[in-house]
């Protein structure tokens, strides 16, 4: 039954991460108009970072249904489960496969769903590699201005239709904006936003841990937050070699200096100062304008990500902090970045939500998805990108991938659960005991 006809859009989201789960299922939420319900079905995709239940709690987005998959049993699920928009929650290369799968799932099928796509975050490396990963969709999202005109230029300079690139913002932006502070007052609580895989070694982990110690020492009187992304055990986009857990305690921090989990914007409502040195945490922190600082003691470089804060005006090191210097973010930057602190982000999905409206209305359906990447285009490329995918150069299920037949019964189950539990560990555990080993 149409969507006009009952006020209900039912919207499926795959993700393959914590973050993307995030991302995916609140930007199903933002893209819906005011008027129409959502019907949330959720997909994991199997895989070294499948969201754990407290992961997912986090998010504070309630599906409808919510299941682990195989891309195949994912597509599976897609010629027979109906739905008026799909959100692909997926690194490059897994948005590239869904998109390969659909098309050969849906050929021939004009009233298939809307497909969207974007990132989690800042995008600040592998630009032309992920956008050509994600086109085909009928919307890629942009998160800010700045993305958006990037975007387009990546796809008209090969030649690709650029007309699939929306400008919206980060869907988890929001939250009451910041008091400020009292004049001659530092901050009262001051947040260390920490990230699974920037920096990398240990020894500028290490680092920038010392340094945090160092002000809560410093400045005994306030509340110091080293935020966590993942608890021992969890997994999140990112592998993370060397956890902070187990420098700190090493550390030897003093009693203002606490561990905290959760979600971010919880953190925020009580945050003074929010440091990091790459994190998208820094966009929702600016969004509510509360100073923020982007750190230099490490440089400032591609590797590390703070390079897209250049010209933001937060770009301090921990002596400017622990010397009581604020930044203040330069407002035409943050306008660029899709940081509406002046209150327009209720307004931010509006072009998205109507460009969705529209396909959903176009007389004789949507057209087939078409993909940049082809076996013409890029024959030494695609043909990997979709066989980690069980998938053939067409989009077909390759022999022997779990697409065929019923569903796995309970045994088959239980045995992919301890075989997942196994890789994981494998992954998350003993590999990097062996690159370090190899490092000797």
């Amino acid at each position: 039954m149409p969507e006009s006809a009952t006020k209900t859009r039912r919207v499926a989201v795959i993700a393959d991460s914590d973050t993307r789960w995030k991302w995916g299922a609140l930007t199903a939420s933002r893209l819906s108009p005011e008027d129409v319900g959502v019907h949330l079905d959720g997909y994991l995709l199997r895989g070294r970072a499948t969201p754990t239940a407290r992961q997912l709690r986090e998010v504070g987005v309630e599906a409808d249904s919510l299941r682990e998959v195989t891309a195949a049993e994912f597509l599976r699920a897609m010629t027979g489960e109906p739905c008026d928009v799909l959100v692909l929650a997926l690194v490059g290369g897994g948005v590239q496969a869904m998109l390969h799968g659909l098309a050969h799932a849906w050929a021939g099928r004009a009233d298939r769903p809307v497909v969207v796509t974007g990132y989690v975050g800042v995008v600040y490396e592998k630009l032309a590699d992920g956008l050509l990963l994600r086109h085909g969709a009928d919307l890629v999202l942009a998160n800010s201005r700045q993305d958006a005109e990037r975007f387009r230029a990546v796809y008209e300079g090969v030649g690709a239709d650029a007309s699939s690139v929306t400008e919206v913002a980060l869907p988890f932006l929001g939250g009451e904006p910041h008091p400020g502070l009292p004049d001659g007052t530092g901050p009262r609580t001051v947040v260390f936003a920490a990230q699974p895989s920037v920096p990398e070694t240990r020894a500028d982990r290490a680092y920038l841990l010392d340094r945090l110690v160092r002000h809560a020492r410093l400045h005994p009187g306030r509340e110091v937050l080293l935020k966590l992304r993942s608890r021992p055990g969890e997994h999140t986009t990112h592998i993370e070699e060397v956890p902070y857990q187990k420098l700190v305690r090493r550390a030897g921090p003093p009693a203002n200096l606490r561990l905290v989990y959760g979600h971010m914007g919880e953190v925020l409502d009580r945050t003074d100062l929010l440091v990091t040195v790459s994190s998208t945490a820094a966009l929702e922190s600016l969004h509510r304008r509360i100073p923020t600082a982007l750190l230099t003691d490490l440089g400032v470089r591609e590797a590390l990500g703070n390079h897209h804060f250049v010209g933001s005006g937060c770009l301090v090191s921990w002596d400017q902090l622990d010397d009581g210097h604020l930044p203040v973010p330069d407002p035409g930057w943050s306008a660029r970045q899709g940081i509406a602190a002046d209150g327009g982000y209720a307004r931010s999905h509006d072009t998205a939500r109507a460009r969705i409206t529209e396909l959903l209305a176009r007389p004789g359906g949507r057209p087939p998805l078409s993909p940049y990447y082809t076996p013409v285009t890029a024959p030494g490329y695609l043909p990997g990108v979709l066989a980690r995918h069980h998938l053939a150069p067409d989009g077909s299920p390759l022999p022997g991938a779990p697409a065929a037949g019923p569903g796995p019964g309970p045994v088959r189950r239980a045995v992919r659960s301890a075989a997942r539990g196994a890789y994981r560990h494998g992954v998350q555990r003993v590999a990097p005991v062996i690159r370090r080993m190899g490092e000797l």
